[in-house]
């Protein structure tokens, strides 16, 4: 059964949003067209960096917690972490769409990305090159730039959304990085990032999942205007 504990992860973290992706209030599966490209294009770049630092020992996998497949030296588990997660997270900025769940008003998310950003880039300048800590700092810097100030999406719904996030974020990735069983099943190289972990959680995965969280989020916004404005156009 420990080798099944990934996997598991993975299943119970996509099992209740797939679910409810049906309910007539919420139909998360009518996004599907603009998620799912949105997700293959974010879930391709993030394994491809996964991989590159998987082989430089910036990060790795505890063998007794995975069933032992792999594919491009990552495990199978690690693959679905980037189909299951970002489901289950895009579901959840969704659902609060639906419902119209946002107390975030729109003039304070510039504030938020402008904190975000100042925070981001002075971490950044005296940790430069821990390979973790600077990937994900500058990665993340640009992308809030672009998206605030270039392309100007309103990033309130998906600050809220986040902020919910954390928590169950703190007990998957709790579990992952070994705060409830003996072993972590992801390890990291402490050379490669702050050292400093919130319990089991290094500092940087906060950033690295909003990260992943946003790109998928801006994608499938901008696939569901392209599809919307192409509809108007046929029409």
């Amino acid at each position: 059964m420990k080798s099944y504990t990934y996997l598991i992860i993975d299943f119970f973290t996509i099992l209740i949003p797939f679910v409810f992706s049906f309910h007539p209030k919420l139909r998360f599966d009518k996004r599907w067209p603009a998620f799912f490209p949105a997700m293959a294009i974010a879930g391709f770049i993030f394994l491809v960096w996964d991989e590159y630092f998987t082989r430089m020992g910036v990060w790795g996998f505890n063998p007794d917690y995975l069933v032992g497949l792999s594919i491009f030296n990552l495990p199978l588990e690690e693959i679905l972490f980037f189909v299951c997660i970002p489901y289950a997270c895009v579901f959840t900025y969704h659902c609060f769409q639906r419902l119209k769940i946002n107390p975030i008003p729109l003039s304070a998310s510039h504030w938020i990305t402008s904190a975000l950003v100042i925070l981001l880039g002075t971490l950044l300048a005296f940790h430069w090159g821990k390979w973790y800590t600077s990937a994900t700092f500058l990665l993340l810097s640009c992308t809030l730039i672009y998206l605030q100030w270039i392309r100007k999406m309103n990033l309130s719904a998906f600050y809220f959304t986040y902020l919910i996030l954390l928590v169950p974020f703190g007990l998957t990735n709790g579990i992952l990085t070994g705060s409830f069983i003996p072993e972590e099943v992801v390890w990291y190289n402490n050379d490669e990032n702050l050292n400093f972990r919130l319990g089991t959680i290094p500092f940087e995965d906060i950033f690295y999942g909003m990260m992943l969280i946003l790109w998928n989020v801006a994608l499938m916004e901008y696939f569901s205007k392209t599809d919307h404005s192409n509809s108007s156009a046929a029409g």
